[in-house]
């Protein structure tokens, strides 16, 4: 390497997910994640990680930002798909939990994941809009898009939920 190489560090705090969990049972989804994003419930750890923010939720849709920094970065120099799936199995999701009653949670059964661009620091901030397609007993189907903030689509996902009743 004819570039010295500049160590770099991050770091980021959470609150205990058990506790958290604890916290929050006999509450809906959708006051759930109205809650994270006021501040009122502490995100998931892996939100603080990625440095994901929900932005909006609403009963069957969810947004979701993040900016690319470098410890997104793969070997190749751009935002490694393992963030893209991330965030886009976080919006398709948490889409999903915005229509769950108190008592009632999900767990994700496939993502399949198309991507359509190459993210980098120089794409800026992006969003991620997750939408339930289909809700019923047993599963739910839901889409997510991640786009910046021109409205370039880079990814997209589909994902299937299975709804854990009591």
């Amino acid at each position: 390497m004819t570039e010295q190489l500049t160590a770099r560090e991050r770091t980021h705090h959470w609150q205990d997910p058990h506790a958290v969990a604890a916290e929050l049972v006999g509450r809906d989804g959708l006051t759930v994640l109205r809650g994270w994003i006021d501040g009122t419930i502490p995100g998931p750890p892996l939100v603080e990680t990625i440095g994901l923010r929900l932005v909006e939720a609403d009963a069957g849709r969810v947004v979701f930002e993040f900016t690319p920094a470098e410890f997104h970065y793969n070997a190749l120099g751009g935002v490694h798909g393992g963030i893209y799936a991330t965030v886009l199995d976080s919006a398709a999701g948490c889409a999903v939990h915005s229509m769950l009653p108190a008592g009632v949670g999900y767990t994700s059964l496939d993502l399949t994941t198309k991507f359509l661009g190459r993210i980098t620091l120089d794409t800026g901030p992006m969003r991620c809009t997750g939408t339930v397609l289909h809700l019923g007993g047993r599963t739910a189907l839901a889409q997510a898009e991640l786009r910046d903030t021109a409205g370039r689509q880079y990814a997209h996902a589909t994902s299937s939920a299975l709804i854990l009743r009591g």
